[in-house]
């Protein structure tokens, strides 16, 4: 307890106020920005960052973390581009409330609402029970992550409700991209055509950016004076109303559980927890059919689960030495060249560090809600801003966070190309969100697929002799039969 006191009366310092709230800020900026993801903004600021004096530096990468996935959240709503890919599922609801509903205000307000409970209840969760959640992480193996995978790609058919068919292919296409690439066992390129460029696989980010961004500037362009949807921006009410508020509580609070929870396991990431959250959002709401629509559990659930990554990440970090995702792994960069080495001795060899760290995340969280709410005003001006400047504004964002991410002109002429495709697969009615599932789980199922069966000698029984995985894939084999099992279910009690 004395240590926790002493880590508070340390961050309450106004010198490490100002820079935790400089820190969330530059990664709010930075989210918001289309292409530039949480890990470029922790990589730029990291050489300043080392610069300051004492734990000054952490816990401004802390605000840069937190920041940067709340950020993201922004464009995403108003003009259907997600800064990161932690934001993708925020799309479905979050648009639609700021431009059919004209209620911008009201989306942004519940999405900062919601980021902010998912941030402070993983500082809780990893000050209260950081060993135990990382000794159940442990217990995840090559079978574990498959079926993870598999609970995963299963969502599909949530998040495709209006043509499940569609959705599937969709998240076929996306494993299939997942595929190119060299064979992570075998190491034997795949779907390369000779190419150096493709022995890397497809790249997350110019892919994101030109399912989202690129093909929306294209259907922009295509929809000429009309420019697409705009959003309202009349804000007459910021807050979150009470109804808001009971509406979305038990929402939150689930998300941030599943947050937390996918957080602390290795390899994993806000983008994942962000579609698990969505989905079960979907599963237990009483109007499920009205998601889409622009429904505030939409907003609330990514928005909980994806920032209670921010605490669920460092449980791993802290405790084992393991980063939970790409920006932990620059955190564990960052404290080990401040002479801080994450492991199991950690919590006893520099006690007021993990406090430190556990209490600067706290604070980040506050200053990102205090920031967000402050600036909602000025971030709903985007979505009045007309097509014939958002248009370019939006091309020039992907060329920029495109070539920003590998300095490569490769990725520019690869996000030209899917931008292409997925512009004709949108007017075919394809979703974009089972693409984006398939490459982000791909690589995950089938890495983990082929180490279970070598560690089996090649019997799939190893996925039904291990709880986890057993549970994860009746869970997966039930939400794909259930948008079958329910249209029956519902007949059977209308006959009744």
């Amino acid at each position: 307890m004395e240590a926790l006191m002493t880590a508070l009366t340390y961050v309450l310092q106004p010198y490490h106020i100002g820079v935790i709230f400089f820190g969330t800020l530059i990664g709010i900026l930075v989210g918001a920005m289309p292409g530039l993801s949480s890990i470029m903004g922790l990589s730029i600021m990291m050489p300043l960052t080392l610069s300051l004096e004492g734990n000054a530096g952490i816990l401004m990468l802390l605000g840069i973390f937190c920041g940067a996935i709340y950020g993201g959240s922004i464009p995403a709503i108003l003009i259907k581009t997600p800064g990161t890919a932690n934001s993708a599922a925020t799309v479905l609801d979050g648009y639609p409330m700021a431009t059919k509903l004209g209620q911008p205000g009201r989306a942004i307000g519940i999405s900062t609402m919601a980021s902010t409970f998912g941030g402070l209840f993983s500082a809780v969760m990893l000050l209260w029970t950081a060993p135990l959640l990382s000794k159940f992480a442990l217990k995840f193996g090559a079978a574990e992550y498959f079926a993870l995978a598999m609970f995963g790609l299963s969502m599909v058919t949530s998040i495709s409700s209006k043509n499940v068919i569609k959705g599937l292919i969709g998240a076929v296409i996306g494993l299939m991209l997942s595929t190119i690439g060299i064979n992570s066992l075998t190491g034997s390129p795949r779907f390369t055509f000779g190419s150096v460029y493709l022995m890397g696989g497809i790249a997350m980010v110019p892919t994101l950016i030109a399912l989202y961004a690129f093909s929306q500037g294209l259907s922009n362009i295509e929809d000429g004076k009309k420019g697409g949807e705009k959003s309202n921006a009349k804000l007459e009410r910021i807050l979150p109303t009470l109804a808001d508020i009971k509406t979305t509580f038990p929402t939150i609070l689930r998300s941030s559980v599943i947050g937390t929870v996918i957080g602390a396991i290795p390899g994993t990431g806000g983008d994942i927890a962000s579609w698990v959250g969505y989905n079960e959002a979907k599963r237990w709401s009483k109007h499920p059919e009205k998601f889409g629509e622009g429904v505030p559990e939409g907003i609330a659930a990514p928005e909980a689960a994806n920032n209670a990554i921010s605490g669920g990440a460092l449980i791993p970090l802290l405790t084992l030495g393991i980063p939970g995702d790409a920006g932990t792994a620059v955190m564990l960069s960052a404290l080990m060249m401040q002479g801080v080495v994450p492991g199991p001795t950690l919590f006893t060899d520099q006690t007021g560090m993990v406090y430190t760290i556990i209490a600067g995340l706290f604070f980040a969280n506050i200053a990102m809600c205090i920031l967000g709410y402050a600036a909602i005003r000025g971030f709903a001006k985007i979505g009045n801003v007309s097509n014939t400047y958002l248009t370019p504004i939006v091309f020039v964002f992907c060329v920029v966070g495109t070539y920003a991410l590998n300095n490569n002109i490769l990725d520019i002429f690869m996000m030209m190309i899917f931008g292409a495709v997925a512009f004709f697969l949108i007017k075919c009615d394809f979703p974009m969100p089972p693409i984006i599932l398939g490459l982000i789980l791909g690589n995950l199922a089938e890495k983990n697929l082929q180490r279970a069966l070598v560690i089996s000698n090649g019997s799939i029984s190893i996925f039904f002799t291990r709880p986890i995985s057993l549970v994860l894939i009746i869970i997966s084999v039930f939400s794909l039969l259930w948008p079958i099992i329910h249209p029956l279910l519902k007949k059977k009690s209308a006959e009744k």
